[in-house]
């Protein structure tokens, strides 16, 4: 599997998750968010945490309509993957390849903390390691977390079975428990929690350590 992580002003896990890329035997390139174009090759395009530009405007506004961005969009468009986490979810939800939108979280606060995840559904590439219904513990760290779509988008993301993650414990008030979604045709994943801190027992757990193996084992099926 060859993967790009693509760095914006702003982003603090661009190294945590080209490192989780790596281990999971992945080749890995970092891109800068001023590049127009992506290596060949490609078969993910990983879009990291953090605050891209300072999380001005609206969290992941700006960085979706950076030079990369048009290219990370063609990316998919081609069928390619892509998994945005965090920050990186909130500019998936921004460029339009994921629908709804990361709010402010209902507390108000920052919330960082280890969390318990559902898994909703083992019928993609990035969760098929686990069988529905299993949980996982991985952390959020994040202030604008609150997923929220429309009635007929919830619905319609419920109806598809396109709901990857759900929280066990609501940490930040997002509709229907909802803590990553997935692309009609599956390749594309957003999610606010940060499996790449969650790779190795010395981070306190390895179960996202199970996403980056389900991918590569997907990928390397394909």
């Amino acid at each position: 599997m060859k993967a790009a992580v693509i760095t914006f002003p702003g982003s603090n896990c661009d190294r945590d998750l080209a490192v989780a890329l790596e281990k999971s035997g992945a080749e890995v390139v970092r891109i800068w968010h001023k590049d127009t174009d992506l290596p060949g090759g490609l078969d993910l395009v990983a879009v990291p945490g953090g605050f891209s530009f300072g999380d001005y405007l609206r969290c992941g506004a700006i960085a979706a309509r950076s030079p990369i961005a048009p290219a990370v969009v063609a990316h998919a468009e081609r069928g390619g993957f892509v998994l945005g986490i965090c920050n990186g979810f909130q500019i998936l939800t921004e460029t339009g390849l994921l629908p709804g939108a990361l709010m402010r979280n209902a507390g108000l606060k920052f919330v960082c903390k280890p969390v318990a995840l559902r898994i909703a559904t083992s019928d993609s590439p990035y969760t098929s390691g686990w069988a529905a219904g299993d949980t996982a513990v991985v952390p959020v760290a994040h202030h604008d977390g609150n997923y929220t779509a429309d009635a007929d988008t919830l619905a319609r993301l419920r109806d598809e079975d396109r709901v990857a993650f759900t929280y066990v414990d609501n940490p930040n008030g997002s509709a229907q428990d909802i803590a990553g979604v997935l692309s009609e045709n599956r390749r594309v994943l957003g999610m606010m929690p940060h499996p790449e801190r969650a790779i190795e027992p010395a981070q306190g757990s390895a179960d996202g350590s199970v996403l980056f193996r389900s991918l590569l084992g997907a990928l390397t099926a394909a």
